[in-house]
């Protein structure tokens, strides 16, 4: 089998645990954390983001061991200054209006160029990377991956509580999201220079600088050679990204080989993979998904099942049956937002909630990491 590495790319919150508010405190952050981590921490919008990025790993297990050190390390950074990391993709109760704004230049172009949408883009996402060298390739693998897309998000939701509100939606992350320009579903494109003529075009008219303004769900990263997967709520325990992970690394090895093997993959609209989108958000692994090829409605954990199922080889081969295992527990316990919301019916206190979160996104990580 090709090489297919990974690159995984995790936004956690900065909470104070006083008040279980988000904290504006990546500056103070920043300077002991590159001393730690180096490259790998960085700041992003809103200064009560941290985020950080695994090294380009060969395997899962390389990743898997990626995630895990990360999430250690920038949760004893910020212990040293009193704090806690949360990994969702929303806070529970804080306001986006009392957050500050981190002073960088780009940060403050996108300001300036989007206003109130940037300013309010207090969500947090993971962003998967799978290496794929051929840029031809890559486009064409891109445009078969679209029809997975709800199904990654739907074991993925996260954030069903925006600014003390349960909105009723699984991931309200991605509504939040959807408003700045050039996101969701990517549009079908024919070859890499159909698509770089596209991204020429949009920089030609002042549309965007380079490619990173182009934020879909699923895009050809700009100055890597990797597909992008940027459609997932953040997990809140760190087995979860990893196991999505696997499964984005799977849908492109098996879409790869079938494309090596001269078959393709049934390729639909991208307003149809939109109705699939809409119900992920909406209600998660909980509701149904629209079977284009049978056309008709189907459980959402059974079309799930039916995607381990297709990419079942692979994960094999690239040494993804713990993944495998633990996309199914996810099945049968549920989400992230699904347990958000089943601890604060438990509760009915977003403090208690928020604090939940915290000690979960270290769970599952061996004491043995936790200890070194």
């Amino acid at each position: 089998m090709k090489d297919y590495t990974l690159g995984i790319e995790e936004e956690f919150q900065i909470i104070d645990p006083a008040t279980w508010e988000l904290r504006s405190h990546i500056q103070e952050m920043l300077s002991r954390g590159r001393e730690v981590l180096g490259d790998a921490i960085k700041p992003e919008l809103h200064q009560s983001t941290v985020e950080v990025g695994t090294k380009v790993c060969r395997d899962i297990d390389e990743a898997r061991q990626e995630v895990f050190r990360l999430r250690t390390a920038v949760s004893r950074l910020a212990a040293e200054k009193g704090l806690r990391i949360m990994a969702a993709s929303t806070h529970p109760f804080s306001n986006w209006q009392h957050q500050s704004i981190t002073e960088h230049e780009r940060y403050l172009n996108l300001i300036e160029e989007v206003q109130v949408l940037a300013r309010s883009l207090l969500v947090f996402g993971l962003h998967i990377h799978v290496g794929l060298e051929d840029r031809e390739r890559a486009v064409q693998i891109m445009n078969a991956a679209r029809y997975f897309l709800p199904h990654l998000l739907a074991l993925s939701v996260n954030s069903p509580f925006w600014c003390g509100i349960n909105t009723g939606l699984k991931s309200y992350r991605c509504k939040v999201f959807g408003k700045f320009p050039r996101t969701g579903i990517p549009d079908y494109f024919n070859s890499w220079t159909d698509y770089s003529s596209y991204l020429e075009l949009l920089v030609k008219t002042r549309c965007v600088d380079d490619g990173k303004k182009i934020w879909w769900d699923l895009r050809p990263h700009p100055y890597f050679p990797t597909l992008e997967f940027r459609v997932c709520d953040i997990p809140t325990r760190a087995e979860e990204t990893v196991a999505l992970a696997a499964l984005a690394q799977a849908i492109v090895a098996k879409l790869d080989k079938l494309m090596d093997s001269n078959l393709g993959f049934r390729l639909y609209r991208g307003a149809l993979i939109n109705e699939n989108k809409w119900r992920a958000i909406r209600y998660g692994l909980d509701g149904k998904l629209i079977d284009f090829g049978k056309e008709k409605e189907v459980p959402t954990r059974d079309l799930i099942r039916e995607l381990l199922d297709f990419v079942s080889e692979e994960m094999e081969e690239l040494g993804s049956a713990g993944e495998r295992a633990t996309v199914l527990q996810i099945l049968e316990r549920g989400t992230g937002a699904d347990r958000q919301l089943a601890e604060y019916k438990r509760t009915s206190d977003f403090k208690a909630l928020t604090e939940y979160l915290c000690n979960e996104t270290l769970a599952g990580i061996p004491s043995a990491v936790l200890s070194s």
